[in-house]
């Protein structure tokens, strides 16, 4: 018997949701605290999907309220990201494995940078499982991906140091503004999590260039990692 609880999947922006929305079958929509929650299916499997607004605080009301409304069994959070590595390239997939929140700061009363008060965690755990599926569903459609830590921070990175800082401290693939702080919510709740991001920059000094131009693309290939993984789920 198929599970009949919803797959989530979150995006900060309606460019990052578009191309899934407009897959999605039997439609329906409801409008909480300002987010608008379209359910229906996906390759036949139930799915809500959201669009929270830029930044961790719009992600975590928007991850809360889909938790609380609509039990998903599994949260997606999708989009795009700039690379931290020289490994990943625009139209490259990061997925997460485990996510940091990078401007977590609460080192001057002796705490690690990064760490989150509360649950005393640096680094918030994604699903093996879910992880391992996104990347095959990437190989399947020959986009490149790698898995590692994923750097979630209220702050478009353009800027070459901090990029070298971040990636350095933590380890980080990929930097964006939403995937932890959905990150921290799941794991509260004991929702299983999963992040996939797409590569639109270098989070460099060409960064705010680069977005622009290359956004579109990078959103595309997450729809297409998305369609598979949804398949995989069908059958």
């Amino acid at each position: 018997m198929k599970n009949e609880l919803p797959i989530g999947i979150i995006a900060a922006m309606e460019l990052e949701a578009e191309g899934i929305l407009s897959k999605m079958e039997n439609v329906t929509k409801r409008t909480v605290s300002g987010i608008t929650f379209s359910a229906g299916k996906l390759n036949g499997v139930p799915c809500v999907t959201a669009v929270c607004g830029i930044g961790k605080v719009f992600a975590a009301l928007c991850a809360q309220t889909m938790i609380l409304e609509y039990r998903p069994r599994l949260i997606l959070n999708t989009g795009v990201a700039g690379t931290l590595t020289d490994a990943l390239s625009v139209g490259d997939i990061a997925i997460a494995d485990r996510l940091v929140q990078h401007d977590m700061d609460t080192s001057a009363i002796g705490d690690p940078v990064g760490m989150i008060s509360g649950i005393g965690k640096i680094y918030l755990p994604c699903e093996e499982a879910v992880a391992k599926r996104l990347s095959l569903a990437a190989a399947g459609g020959g986009i490149r991906c790698l898995r590692g830590t994923v750097a979630s921070g209220d702050v478009f990175l353009a800027d070459a140091e901090r990029k070298k800082s971040i990636a350095g401290h933590f380890g980080a693939i990929a930097c964006e503004m939403e995937g932890a702080a959905i990150g921290q919510v799941c794991y509260v709740n004991g929702v299983p999590c999963g992040v996939l991001r797409a590569i639109s920059d270098g989070g460099d000094g060409e960064a705010a260039l680069d977005y622009p131009t290359f956004a579109g693309m990078a959103a595309a290939r997450t729809v297409k990692v998305l369609e598979a993984f949804f398949a995989g789920e069908s059958k």
